[in-house]
């Protein structure tokens, strides 16, 4: 079960004392696991688009480093292919530091970032990447493990 830290009340009957730790309605754990679940999937989903949006950033020659820089970061924000995959990838990012602030950090942190790894793979290998074979998918096996070892002692 999730807890949540109560915010500061008057301590009058029936309210919890300021700082008070008090358990998450279901509905409302279900929602921050759903969107902790959404985290993952633009994360995980967006990194092979990003590899393929940035192709082509290898070419872009210009003298100086600050040219360079810039030229660099031209090619990127011109390019939709990039573009539109790192902009997801920061709504997730967005909507993850907004749910940091209902969750429990703990199992946020592991379960974002392992179901994005999963969800990485699963994208790139559709997209046509190898993705490691048999390991890698004894490593998802693995981290779906992990992932329901977290969210059960919680």
């Amino acid at each position: 079960m999730w807890y949540k830290l109560s915010e500061g009340s008057d301590g009058g009957p029936g309210r919890h004392s300021p700082g008070a730790i008090r358990p998450l309605s279901p509905g409302c754990a279900a929602g921050e696991a759903a969107a902790l679940v959404l985290v993952a999937v633009l994360w995980g989903s967006t990194g092979p688009f990003l590899r393929t949006g940035a192709a082509g950033l290898e070419e872009v020659r210009r003298r100086g480093r600050l040219r360079q820089l810039l030229a660099e970061i031209r090619f990127l924000g011109l390019n939709y292919k990039y573009m539109v995959p790192f902009l997801l990838n920061q709504g997730g990012s967005l909507l993850f530091y907004l749910t940091l602030a209902s969750t429990d950090l703990s199992l946020a942190v592991p379960l974002c970032n392992s179901l994005a790894l999963i969800v990485t793979l699963v994208t790139g290998r559709i997209l046509g990447e190898d993705i490691g074979g048999k390991r890698a998918a004894a490593g998802m096996l693995l981290t779906v493990l992990g992932v329901t070892l977290c969210v059960a002692g919680s």
